[in-house]
């Protein structure tokens, strides 16, 4: 029992590492829209999805990490706010997942999992932003309207994709018995499937 918590601990500390590291990168390297403070990476999010599908504690390291490793490599500081309030939705949602057999989880069930979540995200990163502004003073330009359609609904709508790039990944581990294994809650230990 000792060994296999121990193997549990070095695998979350690995796939924290792991997946800090490809949070912090995908945002220098993919695919970028830049609407004023919006900006919308494919895939920014993608990261802290996977790591929601292995464990609470990986969620808030890969979170965390991600927002330290954004205020080090110089980003605007108002990233580095946004990227803090993802604390707000990834610990519950990977909580939510750790309770569930995510290796069951259904198509509808996921989708309404994503919806859910986005929700937060978006209320999330608008009060990032808004927070932000108040001592600075809002843009002439960034009225309320703005905001909630460039940062509350457009991070909904990209929230969404994100999970699904995510969901893509989270399948391929699934086939991996190692990942199976150390990934999988104890209550649903033996339900995962035998695959690999």
């Amino acid at each position: 029992m000792q060994a296999t918590a121990r193997k549990t601990n070095v695998f979350q500390l690995t796939a924290t590492a792991i997946l800090t590291a490809v949070g912090i990168l995908i945002p220098m390297v993919a695919p970028r829209i830049v609407i004023g403070p919006a900006s919308y990476t494919l895939a920014s999010h993608a990261a802290i999805f996977v790591a929601m599908f292995i464990s609470p504690k990986v969620a808030i390291g890969v979170t965390l990490g991600t927002t330290v490793g954004f205020f080090f490599g110089g980003f605007p500081l108002i990233i580095v706010f946004r990227a803090a309030s993802h604390i707000i939705w990834a610990l519950p949602g990977a909580i939510y997942l750790s309770k569930i057999d995510k290796f069951k989880i259904s198509w509808v069930k996921l989708r309404v999992f994503s919806f859910i979540i986005a929700i937060v995200h978006g209320i999330g990163e608008l009060a990032a932003v808004v927070l932000f502004y108040f001592g600075t003073g809002f843009p002439e330009d960034l009225g309320f309207l703005w905001l909630l359609s460039f940062i509350g609904l457009g991070t909904v709508v990209h929230s969404m994709i994100d999970l699904e790039i995510a969901n893509v990944v989270r399948l391929a581990l699934q086939t991996q018995k190692p990942y199976r294994e150390l990934a999988r809650s104890d209550r649903y230990r033996d339900t995962a499937p035998q695959q690999g």
